[in-house]
């Protein structure tokens, strides 16, 4: 007889269930997998040690996850929301899901925010869920927070979230959908852009490449494509000490910086992510 949750009586066999079908899918993190689609199956937290028994009503919920999770679909998709920070933001087929790394983007976003004064502008291209810009309304309180996505299913993903934080929320290409009243008031514009090389896209883990937006991925054969145009515009938006923040991949920092020198903008600097790995591009427009 095939193994299913069904078969299981306690919490700690179905997460040993759940995290084999994981494992002989081929995530790689099976066992944390597991725990956090029980913990949505369960509607709580996973109890302590001892034999708890597996309510009848998580198993239905268990197996449906399981089986959409070993199908391809990313871990966030299939519970509903993903972490960013202190937030709990929803995602879902179609949008780019938020990753850790970004966090640090966010933060020196919130950093150079707070030291801009009272009644402080930022801007978010690329919001895709909505995830920085959330971030710093909820950081920054009495910030102005503005954001721009381009991609209409990640769009209705960020209405859901931005909404709550009282964030404006723009449809369109990068600055493209701005009014023309921003021009030289943005004291931080900040960007999560593409930056996947085109030829890498097929190296990229199954769920990510087959499943997430080839928009929120592909920045053209350097992965620079994207940043160049932000850079670019930078200087029309951004106030006189303004800053641009951007995220960039691992091994991008060089060119990152001589694009942003380029611009005239300065104090640029690359930023280390967690694992120590440039992440973050950062530059001022300097003081008038």
């Amino acid at each position: 007889m095939t193994r299913t949750a069904r078969n299981e009586q306690t919490v700690a066999g179905a997460a040993s269930w759940a995290a084999a079908e994981l494992a002989a899918a081929g995530c790689v993190s099976p066992w944390a997998e597991a725990r956090w689609l029980l913990e949505e199956a369960l509607g709580t937290p996973l109890p302590g040690r001892g034999p708890q028994p597996l309510p009848a009503g998580a198993v239905q919920r268990l197996e449906a996850m399981v089986a959409r999770r070993a199908g391809g679909e990313p871990l966030q998709y299939v519970v509903g929301w993903a972490p960013f920070g202190p937030l709990r933001l929803r995602v879902g087929p179609g949008v780019f899901v938020p990753r850790p790394e970004t966090e640090g983007l966010a933060e020196r976003a919130a950093v150079h925010l707070r030291a801009a004064g009272q009644r402080p502008l930022a801007v978010d291209l690329c919001t895709g869920c909505g995830a920085i810009a959330c971030f710093l309304a909820a950081e920054v309180p009495g910030a102005r927070v503005v954001a721009t996505e381009l991609d209409p299913q990640a769009l209705a993903w960020a209405q859901a979230n931005t909404a709550i934080h009282g964030i404006e929320l723009l449809a369109g290409d990068l600055d493209g959908p701005l009014p023309e009243e921003l021009a030289g008031r943005v004291d931080v514009l900040c960007a999560n852009v593409p930056y996947v090389p085109t030829g890498a896209i097929a190296t990229l883990p199954r769920d990510v490449r087959d499943r997430e937006p080839r928009l929120a991925l592909d920045g053209g054969p350097d992965g620079l494509d994207v940043l160049r145009r932000v850079v670019a515009r930078a200087g029309h938006w951004l106030a006189p000490g303004g800053w641009l923040v951007c995220e960039i991949g691992d091994d991008q920092g060089g060119a990152a910086v001589r694009l942003l020198a380029s611009a005239g903008l300065t104090e640029v600097a690359v930023r280390p992510d967690l694992a120590g790995s440039d992440r973050v591009i950062e530059g001022s427009k300097g003081e008038a």
